[in-house]
């Protein structure tokens, strides 16, 4: 080392590595473009290394700036809790938290609660990414990543979100029209709504199988949106995670008790920055917000109904 580092330098090291990008860094730390690039060559002169390599899609860390990310992610942890344990916590977070989730989680159950959470964080901007499938994902596409299959990796800090039931829905109009269902075997005699069979990348997608084998949707959506949309328009049945449809009111569960399935949200976030203050505070919020919907995301409506 050459000279001693000026330790505010390692909170735009921070965003760089986190946002892949000079213009994304200064806004996560409310800097110029000059500002940012300015204090990263300082903080590389006084630590005599390369930490980052430019590339097309902007600034990949090198194996040093890859060591020093995960050193300057604990002292920042620290930092924070430091800071809320002298009354920090009153001036409020700032800069950007980003979140991907799946679409039925993230538009049907997210995007309404993380409006509250940003009134609440004036300071903090939310980027919520509504995905129909998860991908490998850096540190700079994603903050926090909500999923039915957690990936297998050690880089990612894994959690159990919470987990939800779904039922065979229909309409009422639907149903009248159509044969009588007493049991699973009876839904052959319908048609159905679901994932296009190449795009189902889970087998806890693969709903109509373990319903009933040999189910198979004629009309198949890669988004769950559509496939609703189109049960409630009379065409079919559909199988829907209880919390989603509970919004439209036209849809009726066919034998709850007996047919139904369950599945688990989970939460991953990346190592470095699992104890960020930014992240903490989404995954509380979040997973509070999962708590008091329990029995919503369980469908408990359906089942307390006469059979």
């Amino acid at each position: 080392m050459k000279n001693s580092f000026d330790w505010n330098d390692l909170r735009y090291f921070l965003a760089v590595a986190r946002a892949g990008t000079i213009s994304q860094a200064g806004r996560m730390t409310a800097a110029d473009h000059a500002t940012v690039a300015r204090r990263i060559s300082a903080l590389e002169v006084a630590l005599d290394t390369q930490l980052f390599v430019r590339n097309a899609r902007g600034y990949s860390l090198t194996r040093q700036g890859e060591r020093l990310l995960e050193n300057a992610g604990r002292i920042e942890a620290e930092a924070g809790k430091l800071e809320e344990q002298l009354g920090g916590r009153n001036q409020g977070a700032s800069g950007i938290v980003k979140i991907s989730a799946l679409e039925g989680i993230g538009n049907f159950f997210l995007a309404k609660r993380l409006s509250h959470f940003a009134v609440k964080h004036p300071r903090l901007s939310v980027e919520l990414l509504t995905i129909q499938q998860v991908i490998a994902m850096s540190r700079r596409d994603t903050d926090i990543i909500i999923t039915l299959s957690p990936p297998d990796t050690r880089k990612l800090v894994l959690e159990k979100l919470t987990d939800y039931r779904l039922f065979v829905f229909g309409t009422e109009t639907y149903l009248r029209s159509k044969p009588l269902i007493n049991s699973a075997q009876d839904l052959k005699k319908h048609d159905f709504t679901g994932y296009i069979d190449e795009l189902v990348f889970t087998r806890g997608l693969d709903y109509l199988n373990e319903v009933e084998p040999n189910l198979r949707a004629r009309l198949q959506c890669s988004s769950l949106h559509a496939q609703m949309e189109a049960a409630c328009a009379g065409y079919g049945l559909c199988i829907l995670p209880a919390f989603i449809a509970c919004h439209r009111k036209e849809l009726v569960p066919i034998l709850p008790h007996s047919l139904s399935l369950r599945r688990t949200y989970w939460t991953a976030v990346h190592t470095d920055i699992a104890a960020s203050r930014n992240v903490r505070l989404a995954l509380n919020f979040i997973r509070k917000e999962a708590a008091l919907a329990k029995t919503v995301f369980l469908g408990e409506h359906y089942l307390t109904k006469p059979r």
